[in-house]
């Protein structure tokens, strides 16, 4: 297919950070197709709300997501309102517990609020579905046939149940059922390209087969890499606390790009920011730019993506007073406590400085916390609080008491 200059532009855009596209060739087909007829791609997102709060590690999709609205095409957010119900086995070595009700409508609602922070939310170019819509009117008949369009095998072939299964570590049947649900989100809504991180491969090609089951055209797969966190290992997660949140306060958030490991920002440019590629390569190259500076470069751009550029230069500044100036930040939360003696521990807790005992027991081993500038390491210490005392924990949290 000979393309145009255009067509080649946006199918470099559309491949840029992707680790997989089931098939470039459709992807570049369907768009030349939707050039001519004028009629935008319906370009899916599917997510479970089984948790409130999203971070950088979500944006990566999301942003892939933007772009296809940029060029005209259309976000069909799905949220699995119905699926959550089973839990995604993904990467799971035990199975989901069962969300109640309750919890996925109040998830959905903060997620969507958030995901806003990065899609175009006009209705001309965002359609939110929930998958009850097709999902809890599936008779019995309905869902063995279902079934029947998977094997056994098939199934034991993704990673997740294959290594569950040699364990002898138990499967519910109803695991089996997810992959099958998530590509019928894909026959229900007609869409033409499915977005979803390397973990959703399975699952997002199990929609292309019941697609060309039910006569429809497959749908192109575009599989996005998972964020590693701010340790440098993992990937990004809030229950491993290595992870920077899309609702972070502005000097907290700049604060967390400043700690990410230097062997990362290639990989944070690239997926985070719409930074030319030349231009990255000149960024992370210390022998034209400082990493320092590269850091700060990319905090103030994720800063300004979620607040604004004065924000992001507010943050900044505030950060170089207290890191590299070792003063005080501008403006302390002042905290109300009792006057009571407390221990180091229960009072960095009472300040909701740290979310459990142990976290905080292990800050202050770790050096983390200093109180009017004195470094406190025993997490048994008695603290007397009083008015104006200066309570800081880790690198980034103050807090001025008043008792």
């Amino acid at each position: 297919m000979a393309m145009t200059e255009e067509l080649k532009k946006q199918l470099e855009t559309l491949k840029r950070g992707t680790v997989e596209i089931f098939s470039l060739d459709e992807l570049a087909h369907r768009l030349a197709d939707s050039h001519k007829t004028g009629k935008p791609l319906r370009v899916k997102l599917g997510m479970d709300p089984t948790a409130p709060d999203i971070h950088l590690g979500h944006t990566v999709v999301l942003r892939k997501l933007r772009q296809f609205q940029d060029l005209g095409h259309k976000a069909i957010l799905i949220i699995g309102d119905y699926t959550a119900r089973i839990g995604d086995p993904t990467g799971q070595n035990t199975t989901r517990p069962m969300l109640k009700d309750e919890d996925i409508k109040k998830n959905a609602e903060t997620y969507f609020q958030q995901a806003g922070k990065i899609l175009d939310t006009n209705e001309n170019k965002l359609e939110i579905r929930y998958n009850s819509e097709w999902l809890a009117g599936l008779s019995l008949i309905d869902i063995i046939k279902l079934t029947a369009s998977m094997t056994v095998a098939r199934m034991l072939e993704r990673d997740t149940f294959e290594l569950r299964y040699k364990k002898g570590d138990p499967i519910g049947c109803h695991e089996f059922l997810y992959p099958l649900m998530q590509g019928f989100d894909s026959v229900a809504i007609k869409s033409d390209v499915e977005l979803g991180g390397t973990d959703q491969t399975f699952n997002n090609l199990v929609g292309r087969d019941l697609q060309r089951n039910d006569g429809q055209k497959a749908q192109i797969v575009m599989t996005m890499p998972i964020l590693v966190g701010l340790d440098g290992v993992q990937k990004m997660s809030k229950s491993k606390g290595n992870y920077i949140g899309v609702t972070d306060e502005p000097n907290n958030m700049f604060g967390k790009c400043m700690s990410i490991p230097d062997e990362l920002m290639d990989n944070y440019y690239t997926l985070l920011t719409n930074l030319p590629r030349e231009q990255i390569d000149t960024i992370i190259n210390p022998e034209k730019t400082h990493p320092r500076d590269a850091k700060v470069n990319l905090g103030k751009l994720i800063v300004e993506q979620f607040y604004n550029k004065a924000t992001a230069e507010l943050a900044a500044a505030e950060f170089d007073k207290i890191f590299s100036q070792k003063q005080l930040p501008t403006d302390i939360e002042e905290i109300a406590i009792s006057s009571e003696t407390i221990s180091a521990s229960k009072m960095i807790m009472a300040l909701n400085m740290a979310e459990s005992g142990g976290e905080a027991k292990r800050i202050i081993k770790q050096g983390g916390l200093t109180i009017d500038g004195e470094k406190i390491d025993d997490p048994n210490f008695e603290i007397t609080p009083k008015n104006e005392m200066i309570v800081k924990v880790g690198k980034r949290k103050f807090a001025k008491l008043k008792v």
